[in-house]
């Protein structure tokens, strides 16, 4: 099977834009993610039933449906009555943000309910809040046990970035579609972008190890 370079040369600075554009989104879907995640992690832990119940519902229903179906749901429906001027990236963003921000909120509420009860009590016993207490001692215990499924959840993001070219958002493979399209070739354009995407997700495991050699505690 002789190969085209020339596909591959061609499409290379649209793979470069392609990929970096990959990068902001799961980016920005992490980020956006952890932080809506931590409140859902709060509310899931409500002691009051009737509190945690639509936190709960989020969750589930978030998790229990595809990222593609909720990808159309937001960017065909919810998007365009809520801002008419959203781009497809804006879509994907707020899909993968929200999609993200239930598996956070379960590595919240599992790390924050793997620190001894104890500690909530003594911290109590010395004077202070309870959000003082959740924000010095807890939280900061918590988060060095939710490094490595954090990071986890980061990748999987990275790679559910890809459905995104769906919904015509040009990233990386966006453009893999796009070359095949115009070539009606197959290998090249997406060995290519499975290579990027193997590069972005070992390069990420890497940074992960150092970080949770240096900061977890085993």
């Amino acid at each position: 099977m002789d190969i085209r370079w020339d596909i591959i040369k061609e499409y290379l600075p649209f793979f470069l834009d392609g990929t970096l554009l990959t990068i902001a989104i799961s980016l920005a879907g992490i980020f956006l993610g952890v932080l809506i995640g931590l409140f859902i992690a709060l509310g899931r832990m409500a002691p009051n039933k009737l509190i945690r119940f639509p936190f709960l519902t989020y969750i589930n229903c978030l998790r229990g449906t595809p990222v593609l179906v909720q990808l159309f749901i937001f960017h065909f429906a919810v998007m365009p009555a809520v801002y008419p001027d959203g781009t497809a990236v804006a879509s994907a963003i707020v899909t993968l943000s929200l999609n993200s921000s239930a598996y956070v909120a379960e590595i919240f509420r599992a790390g924050i309910q793997s620190i001894d009860k104890g500690q909530m009590e003594a911290s109590r016993s010395l004077g202070m809040s309870k959000v003082q207490t959740m924000r010095h001692v807890i939280l900061p215990q918590a988060v060095r046990r939710m490094i490595p499924p954090l990071g986890n959840e980061f990748i999987t993001l990275i790679k559910e970035s890809s459905l995104a070219s769906v919904i015509a958002a040009k990233e990386l493979m966006y453009w893999g579609d796009a070359a095949v399209g115009e070539h009606y070739v197959v290998w090249e354009p997406y060995i290519t972008v499975a290579i990027i995407y193997l590069i972005i997700v070992l390069g990420l495991s890497y940074v992960l190890q150092v970080v949770e050699r240096k900061w977890v505690q085993i």
